[in-house]
């Protein structure tokens, strides 16, 4: 596939996601793919999870945890194999009731019309501020953490 028929595989992915169909942006992925974000100790999705389960793992850890409250891609850039989307987003944790605002990129490698590997990156410092059980002198349910 060329990268303009990638980028509208990523593009129908996203709209997949924003209407709920994860099982949807699971099939989009390969057998073997490799789903990436930074490690945290405090952001229960963080990590890397393989294949098809380990990305169904990651969504679960996703919804049982976190609320998109705003979720934006705004620009798809592809080249070749892969397509870099830039968005901002407004995630609620779940736990904490705080939440925050961060930009994100992310960026997809694909191979016969199938994700391979994603990589999220996004500000992982307001994420664990959000989502640690353990901020000193906070109350958990009225915190906002925007920039």
């Amino acid at each position: 596939m060329d990268a303009q028929q990638n980028k509208q595989v990523v593009q129908d992915a996203y709209q997949q996601f924003l209407s709920g169909d994860i099982r949807g942006v699971i099939e989009r992925c390969d057998d073997q793919a490799e789903w990436y974000s930074p490690d945290s100790d405090h952001i229960p999705f963080a990590g890397t999870f393989h294949g098809k389960q380990g990305i169904a793992e990651f969504f679960a850890r996703m919804d049982a945890t976190a609320q998109p409250t705003r979720f934006e891609p705004q620009e798809f850039i592809a080249e070749g194999d892969k397509v870099v989307v830039q968005g901002q987003a407004t995630w609620h944790a779940k736990q904490t009731g705080r939440s925050f605002d961060t930009p994100f990129i992310h960026v997809f490698t694909l191979r016969d019309g199938k994700v391979t590997r994603f990589e999220a990156h996004a500000d992982t410092a307001a994420g664990e501020r959000a989502f640690r059980l353990d901020q000193p002198g906070q109350a958990a349910a009225s915190s906002q953490l925007h920039h």
